[in-house]
């Protein structure tokens, strides 16, 4: 089974996820959900980790951290295995809490981690679970917007200091922009690869590390090649039907386009790719 790519570097920043076993919920009391946080905060002072925002739902969580030490999966490993420990103790259960492995999506943090410490604490809003984000008690929300104390595992001075350098306005102009992204678009819609979103800059800093990933054939191809370029560029080059044959095995065996993306590209039937490529073997 394909595995999710894992990308690590020091200063890196994250959307984190994890779910619950066959969908099942991973909080069943508010004592679950007080011992993930304690545990949390315990995560973040041993890997030292920023965590600018979270919010624990039913049977997943949310969490924007960056990793200062390139650690994420260290963290991350602690983090669920303490947690699933603690809640099989408490309700008397054995097995798997979450389901596979948490998802981790790498995030520019200059463009787009604002929009989304927006989108995770209106997790619960959009769920109809709540109407406002200040009625969920288990966000970052009523931190960061100066409702209730700053707990020591929650940094807001950087998703404040983009609004205003006095903190009470900074604070007054956040719960603005929270309110004013209920009916945001998403910013998943911009994801690249299942496991980028940032700008075209941003994925461009990354390709070295990327690079040394696409050998690794267990990785899904839509991760491994996710800094090749577009087909278009590829084969516009051609002058020739021979040129285009050769192109189009370059896309193929390189790059990674499938045949049948190669076809729908050119306008040509998959066999006739197919045949064209072989030819060029």
């Amino acid at each position: 089974m394909a595995r999710p790519l894992r990308i690590e570097y020091p200063d890196a920043v994250y959307h984190v996820t994890s779910r619950g076993n066959a969908r099942n919920d991973i909080f069943l009391s508010n004592q679950d959900r007080t011992d993930f946080l304690d545990i949390l905060a315990l995560v973040v002072k041993r890997y030292n980790w920023l965590c600018h925002a979270y919010c624990l739902m039913d049977n997943h969580y949310h969490l924007l951290i960056e990793t200062p030490d390139g650690n994420l999966s260290k963290g991350m490993r602690q983090l669920n295995g303490i947690y699933t420990q603690k809640y099989n103790w408490r309700h008397t259960k054995t097995g798997h809490v979450f389901q596979g492995r948490y998802k981790a999506i790498l995030v520019d943090k200059d463009n787009y981690l604002l929009e989304l410490c927006r989108y995770v604490v209106l997790n619960p809003v959009r769920a109809n679970m709540v109407k406002k984000p200040e009625e969920w008690k288990w966000s970052s929300y009523k931190a960061t917007a100066g409702l209730k104390t700053i707990p020591e595992y929650l940094i807001v001075d950087w998703i404040l200091s983009y609004f205003s350098r006095n903190k009470s306005e900074a604070q007054k102009l956040y719960r603005r922009f929270v309110r004013e992204g209920i009916d945001a678009e998403s910013p998943w819609d911009e994801l690249q690869g299942q496991i980028l979103l940032g700008e075209e800059g941003f994925i461009e800093k990354c390709k070295d590390v990327l690079a040394d990933k696409e050998k690794h054939k267990e990785i899904p191809r839509s991760q491994r090649y996710l800094n090749r370029p577009h087909l278009s560029r590829i084969l516009k080059k051609a002058e020739n039907k021979d040129e285009r044959n050769k192109l189009m095995r370059i896309a193929h065996i390189e790059y990674g386009y499938t045949l049948k993306e190669i076809a729908d590209h050119l306008g040509i039937h998959y066999s006739t790719a197919s045949k064209a490529i072989k030819e060029m073997g």
